[in-house]
Order: C-alpha cells, then structure tokens, then sequence
C-alpha cells in the first residue's frame, strides 16, 4: 500500500488498540464462500472453510541481480510477474491475487471439486507459461527460470487490517491454507527428487481421477507432486523452441 504521511498520535493509537482487542468473537461469521471485500470492517472478519490457494516463486532468486544487470533484471521480473497474474486472474473463481517479491499467488472459492480441478489446471498453465517465458529468454541470452508450485486447500481466515482512518489497508489472509500452499510452493523443484507442482494430499483427494493419474506421492515432504503442463501451451513450445 502507498503511504499517505499523517503525524502519529499515541493517544488514538492506544483507542485503535482497545476497539480491536475488545472486538466480539460473533463478529467473525464462517462461510463456505469467499465473501465480497466490500463487506470486510476493521472489526469484522470471515472465516472461509472450502478455499484452494497456490503459490509459485522462483528458486533461487536472490542469485538473479548478481548474474544480470538492473534493466535486464527489471525486464525477467515484469514478464514473469505480468504472466503469472494473467494466468491466475484468468481462473474466475480466484478471488484475490497477492505479489510478495517473486512469489506470485492466489485464493480460490473452493466449493465444489470442479474448482479444484479449476486451480490444478491454472497450475499447469503457470508451468507452461514459464516454458514459453523461457523459450523467449533463450533468444535474449537469459538463462531459464526454475520455479516451484504450492496448491492447498482448506479454511483460511479473511480481515481487513491496517491503519483505521487513514485509507490505508489491505485484505489479509492466514491460515493452515495459505501457510500449506506457500509451504509446498517451497519445495517444488527444490532436490532433484522433487516435481514443480506440489499438493497436499486433502488437495489431491478433492481432484478427478484424471488429474490423480498426473502425480505421485513425494514421501519425503509428505505430500503429492509432479510435472504437469496445458497441452495447447506445450505444442506451441514443442514448436517454437527448437
């Protein structure tokens, strides 16, 4: 969020505090779906109970400014976040999409097993859409990105919070979704024994059973993984990176 400078005042500070402490427990309602922001207060809150999210980062990013200069630094992040947000913002049931760094990722309304299988198969574009970034990069002498691919689902908690009065806020979310899928992202491609995509296993028994077929249990971080990509995106990559 941009700054908006307004001198502190501690005595405002200590009433924010009480008004959010003193908050009633009623006030955070559950839902099975991922309500409007619109109807979020700084003193209210909703519990989500059927939520996908998935994360994708890039491994080993912190090596990326000592291999290029700062405009061909500038020019892989923006393509590869530019990408990654369309391909997540194409899914229509994602309700909120968050850019942390080189940490891309997104909440998805969850109710029905098709959204799941909806978020496997944004996963798999994400995977094809770094191929193509890098069939693109290799023209441009840019090497390969390697990523990882986090997808969980569950309960997450849903609040406004930041600086009540001030225009200054965001939605937050936190909760064992949220912290899976980012866990999980973490470890994708991260051994040689470990698949891009990597889901949970109350993730994986929510898919079709085609999607199942396209991965196996990774006993080593207790969940399941694989390599999968969207077919149309991987022909025109057979095809044009030769």
């Amino acid at each position: 969020m941009k700054s908006n400078y307004q001198s502190y005042d501690f005595e405002k500070s200590r009433e924010r505090i009480d008004d959010i402490l003193n908050t009633s427990d009623t006030s955070f309602e559950e839902v099975e779906k991922i309500p409007s922001r619109d109807k979020l207060t700084f003193t209210n809150g909703f519990y989500v109970t059927k939520t996908s999210a998935l994360f994708i980062d890039i491994r080993d990013s912190s090596q990326l400014p000592d291999k290029y200069k700062r405009p061909t630094l500038a020019r892989i992040y923006r393509s590869y976040i530019s990408e990654c947000v369309a391909v997540i913002n194409g899914n229509d049931d994602c309700a909120e999409i968050n850019i942390h760094g080189d940490s891309v990722w997104g909440v998805f309304d969850s109710q029905y097993k098709s959204q799941i299988d909806g978020v496997f198969s944004t996963a798999a574009q994400l995977s094809s859409i770094i191929d193509t970034l890098n069939c693109k990069y290799k023209k441009k002498g840019i090497d390969p990105l390697t990523v990882g691919i986090g997808m969980d689902f569950g309960r997450v908690l849903m609040i406004k919070a930041g600086y009540n009065g001030s225009g200054l806020n965001e939605v937050v979310w936190m909760g064992q979704v949220v912290n899976g899928a980012s866990k999980l992202c973490s470890y994708g491609n991260k051994t040689w024994n470990d698949k891009e995509l990597m889901v949970s296993d109350l993730f994986y028994q929510n898919l079709n059973d085609d999607n199942k077929k396209l991965l196996s249990w990774n006993s080593s971080r207790s969940c399941w993984n694989g390599n999968v990509v969207n077919t149309v995106m991987n022909d025109w990559k057979n095809e044009n990176c030769k």
